[in-house]
């Protein structure tokens, strides 16, 4: 059994983990996945209740309801993608390793079958997280959904946009999205399928055997190269987006 009240989680004390828990089971409440995300993952930060909690999310992501097996998915992997934190719970992965297997075959399961881009891509996400991908699996589903990442020029260290969707694949300096004239861009340079190596092939590889073949073509961009408007220094995105990554932490 688990001693919730020598717990703790976002607020304190997790005695109120369990009630919590079994009101989710019982409803399929939006407000009540939000809670417990703010609880046991707030802003990215995990707790030795975050944990805890991955039996239940992992018997969860076998519901009949596909929203919310969806939800402890994103929620266990979410976890998992700060299992590098300190948080006071020990060695997670050895610790929850059958609970981990659990959750990765199911998230697999669920991400074949996924028809809505940003669900796939969360899904994807989650993926990482269980496999202990550092990095990605906090920073893959923010840009590719929000089509945009931001970093730095490793050049001049100049913060830059590198958008990826609607607008166009470009990099900028500029305020982009506030903008309704011309901006200094440089135009992204995509890699090609052929020419992808590592992560990049295999999560490109993956979006396209799923059928998902946006994501698949902005991967490309992703793990391609761009070029700083201010100085000219061309770069690898998604080296740059590590290192941003790396230097948060």
């Amino acid at each position: 059994m688990t001693d919730w009240p020598r717990l703790s989680h976002a607020y304190g004390s997790a005695e109120d983990i369990p009630a919590l828990l079994a009101r989710i089971a019982s409803e399929s409440e939006p407000g009540l996945w939000n809670d417990l995300w703010s609880a046991l993952c707030h802003q990215g930060s995990v707790y030795s209740a975050s944990f805890a909690a991955l039996p239940w999310l992992a018997g969860m992501a076998d519901d009949e309801d596909r929203g919310q097996a969806v939800n402890a998915l994103n929620l266990a992997g979410a976890i998992m993608a700060g299992a590098e934190q300190a948080h006071g719970a020990g060695d997670v992965r050895t610790e929850h390793s059958a609970e981990i297997a659990t959750l990765l075959a199911s998230v697999n399961r669920h991400l074949r079958s996924a028809t809505h881009r940003t669900e796939y891509i969360d899904l994807l996400e989650s993926v990482l997280g269980f496999e202990g991908i550092v990095g990605w699996s906090e920073n893959l589903a923010w840009g590719l959904g929000n089509e945009e990442y931001e970093v730095s020029c490793p050049g001049c260290e100049t913060d830059l946009f590198i958008v990826l969707g609607e607008r166009g694949f470009f990099c900028t300096a500029e305020d982009y999205a506030l903008s309704d004239g011309d901006i200094d861009a440089r135009p992204l340079r995509p890699t090609t399928p052929e020419d992808l190596e590592g992560l990049g092939r295999r999560l490109h590889h993956i979006a396209l055997t799923d059928g998902q073949q946006d994501v698949a073509h902005q991967l490309t961009f992703v793990f391609g190269s761009a070029t700083c408007p201010d100085c000219e220094t061309e770069f690898s995105v998604a080296d740059q987006v590590s290192a941003d990554w790396t230097s948060t932490r």
